[in-house]
């Protein structure tokens, strides 16, 4: 993730990282990336059923639940494991986890064992009792992704009435105190949403977007040919930006972060040096410390029938099963020579990442982009969009 707010804006300084002394377990979750430990946040995606049939859904959701599903006693063994190994966050996702009547059981028992425990859903099954419940049970935040406005974002989720059942989750996390964010993934379809997107942040409160790159894995890798040029993603990032600033200049900051595409934090630092070197230098302080991608070591994912994952991108390669082997055994004793790989992935990019002035920063950015469009997991990824003059060393 790259904090756009707090890196453009300076909403957190280099400093609260230290002051925080940088292990996952102490930090709250806007510093995760900046942790010496990187204890991994985990994704769950706990059910591959959804109610909706997004047409860049990662996962390949269906309607119907699978029947190798990880059962209740199952998850809490796999949260006991989690959080004895001291994994900060557990993300609960799918398919839409809210289609598993157990989420909140399962949720509150992560609470109960230390862990923050997050969801990444639709929102159109947060009704007002389950935002309740939601609540009660010591939920941290509640992520919904949110594709553009009424009419894009209906065509994304292929169900008219999709953008007004999630603005209603929207309010009933409001209503019950829950901290809730937006999830938007760029593309060509929905990118001339953006402003109109930034203006529903600021009309109805909400304090957080995550701006995703669009990554070629399930149904998103059919989208492809609707992925933004690189000129046109550097035009966006910028976009964001701008938008983020004019928010916070007018007294409603929000947490704004991309993800997904980490030559986003040298355009950032690249921008502020024309604009404010002093707070450029800041800047790159804190990108050393995010120390890039982080697939296979600061992030893993669990898939609803245990198998292991670098990320909930990489669904095609499982490192083993926790059915068979506790994750934290998997993750620390690597039987997969990938994952060792991917631990320590500077050493093994090649293209133009292996020369890149920043790759200390980006680590080479997103491997299953690089796989999925050469098969290779080693080669530049493509949706770098920084010219060749940018990542010269100098």
């Amino acid at each position: 993730m790259i904090g756009i707010s707090k890196l453009y804006c300076g909403t957190v300084e280099p400093s609260d990282a230290l002051r925080y002394g940088r292990h996952s377990g102490s930090l709250p979750s806007h510093l995760l990336q900046f942790s010496i430990d990187k204890k991994p946040v985990v994704v769950w995606n706990m059910t591959r059923r959804c109610n909706l049939t997004c047409i860049h859904c990662y996962a390949h959701a269906k309607t119907m639940a699978d029947s190798d599903e990880l059962s209740t006693a199952e998850g809490k063994a796999l949260i006991d494991d989690l959080a004895a190994f001291g994994a900060p966050v557990i993300l609960f996702s799918g398919g839409e986890p809210l289609m598993r009547e157990d989420l909140p059981e399962l949720a509150e028992y992560a609470v109960s064992k230390g862990m923050r425990a997050v969801i990444s859903t639709n929102g159109t099954l947060i009704t007002s009792e389950m935002a309740k419940t939601l609540k009660a049970i010591g939920l941290s935040y509640v992520g919904i992704s949110m594709d553009g406005m009424e009419e894009i974002h209906d065509r994304f989720r292929g169900q008219k009435g999709a953008f007004q059942a999630s603005l209603d989750g929207i309010r009933n996390c409001q209503a019950a105190g829950i901290k809730v964010g937006l999830r938007f993934t760029m593309n060509n379809i929905n990118v001339n949403d953006i402003p109109a997107v930034f203006k529903l942040l600021e009309d109805m409160n909400v304090p957080r977007i995550c701006f995703y790159h669009l990554v070629y894995a399930g149904r998103g890798s059919k989208l492809v040919e609707e992925d933004l040029s690189h000129a046109r993603t550097r035009e966006v990032v910028n976009m964001i930006m701008d938008e983020t600033k004019r928010l916070h200049d007018i007294g409603k900051p929000k947490e704004v972060l991309t993800v997904d595409n980490h030559a986003d934090g040298p355009l950032v630092y690249l921008r502020l040096l024309k604009e404010d070197p002093e707070r450029a230098r800041e800047v790159l302080e804190l990108l050393q410390m995010n120390e890039g991608n982080s697939s296979g070591h600061g992030i893993g994912c669990v898939s609803w029938n245990g198998d292991v994952h670098a990320d909930q991108f990489w669904r095609h390669k499982s490192f083993g099963n926790v059915r068979q082997r506790p994750f934290s055994q998997i993750w620390t004793n690597p039987e997969d020579p990938l994952l060792l790989q991917l631990k320590e992935k500077k050493k093994h990019v090649g293209g133009r990442c292996a020369t890149c002035r920043w790759l200390d920063i980006c680590a080479g950015n997103f491997r299953v982009r690089a796989e999925a469009l050469t098969d290779d997991v080693w080669a530049e990824d493509p949706a770098c969009y920084l010219t060749a003059e940018e990542i010269a060393k100098p």
